[in-house]
């Protein structure tokens, strides 16, 4: 099988994905980050009263037409605590933000064009125009308007409107479900004290965590040794667990001890690809088990987050119906690049911002894939594409951007 362009492999990932359909709901301290199942409708108007949306005087507008026009002060309209009387010729009403407007007031002149006189009156400074410093009942949103839509993810103003428009839960649709299953008879678990030949296993964690940025909920399955029943019975697990996509990490290669491939053909799996012309990331499997994605990703720790970037993120984001993201920029080099080879390079690099505001990226010298620390200090990945020529400093390049540059 000849290795797969990046691009095609991933339209070949995304054509089968199907979003979650199932829906729950949730408190709204829950929902964020999570996206909205069905058009939301107000249960109430917004505001639900003229009220005032300054510190002022409630005046009847006719009374202040001209600069300094004295009024009676007859009492305060408080948030909560409305003046319940009604607003007479040369009367004013002290008022403050967000109190109701009283009976008979159709303008609020702000305290700082007031001058304060003795015996409870006022007189004016200055002379707003009528309706001024008012918020009208109804101008955020009338009861029974749809104000929030189905798509949409909900963030911090989307929950506030939300909670405006008295809502308390929030139907949203389920989070997609990945089972990540990592093997190798030379793998630990953190915290664990390594024998000869063996190794902590790392890339559960790094995987996990960008399914999880991504929307999903994460089931681990575990290390399970280089054993076909062993794999077998993990998998079984994973498939009665409701999971949208299986992750193995390592041995979906070829090799007498790569044994995920074989194991999963033998259970059911019907293989779409594997071998990518990428590097690092080349020997990425997909296929499906009735009816579950089936995502292999390498070995090596960097291989395996850069497959995951490049593949699980997209996957997982459609099938939480959330949009695409993009992590593609442009930066100038800031060291001289050979030209590429056949398969399309995804390079560590430090991310600057230079004198003139434009991104920098220095490539690492180093870019062997078994090396978190330097993946860790990356701020992005340069893109060489397929027979790339050699790039010189200062040229233009694509970077898939991994945090903000410091």
């Amino acid at each position: 099988m000849s290795l797969l362009p990046v691009e095609e492999a991933l339209a070949r990932v995304l054509a089968k994905a199907r979003p979650r359909e199932e829906t729950e709901r949730l408190a709204l301290h829950d929902c964020l980050g999570r996206v909205l199942a069905e058009d939301l409708a107000a249960r109430l108007t917004h505001p639900a009263f003229d009220n005032s949306a300054m510190d002022g005087y409630a005046v009847r507008h006719e009374d202040i037409a001209e600069i300094g026009a004295e009024l009676a002060v007859i009492g305060q309209s408080a948030a909560g605590r409305g003046f319940r009387g009604e607003v007479k010729r040369g009367e004013a009403v002290r008022i403050f933000t967000g109190a109701p407007l009283p009976t008979g007031a159709d303008t609020v002149i702000v305290q700082e064009d007031i001058e304060i006189l003795e015996g409870a009156r006022v007189r004016t400074l200055f002379a707003p125009a009528k309706g001024r410093h008012i918020r009208l009942s109804g101008q955020d949103f009338e009861a029974g308007e749809l104000a929030l839509f189905g798509g949409s993810v909900l963030d911090a103003g989307r929950l506030t409107l939300a909670a405006s428009m008295n809502h308390d839960c929030l139907p949203v649709f389920g989070r997609p479900r990945i089972a990540i299953l990592a093997t190798g008879d030379e793998l630990l678990p953190p915290g664990s004290s390594p024998g000869p030949d063996q190794i902590i296993a790392s890339n559960t964690f790094g995987v996990a965590a960008i399914a999880r940025e991504n929307g999903a909920e994460i089931l681990d399955l575990g290390i399970v040794a280089d054993d076909r029943a062993a794999i077998a019975a993990a998998v079984a697990e994973a498939q009665s667990a409701d999971i949208d996509v299986l992750v193995t990490l390592g041995g979906a290669s070829v090799g007498d001890h790569d044994l995920v491939q074989s194991t999963l053909l033998g259970c059911g799996m019907t293989l779409d690809f594997w071998r990518i012309a990428m590097r690092p990331g080349k020997p990425l499997m997909v296929g499906e088990l009735a009816g579950i994605t089936v995502l292999g990703l390498p070995g090596n720790p960097v291989s395996s987050l850069v497959c995951a970037l490049l593949f699980l993120e997209p996957l997982t984001r459609k099938l939480a119906h959330l949009p695409p993201r993009s992590r593609l920029t442009t930066a100038r080099l800031a060291a001289d690049l050979p030209a590429n080879d056949r398969r399309q390079d995804y390079i560590r690099a430090r991310l600057t911002v230079g004198p003139d505001g434009s991104l920098l990226a220095e490539p690492f010298s180093r870019q062997d894939s078994s090396m978190t620390k330097i993946f860790a200090q990356s701020d992005g990945l340069i893109v060489r594409p397929p027979q790339a020529p050699a790039a010189a400093t200062g040229d233009l390049c694509p970077v898939l951007k991994l945090r903000e540059p410091v």
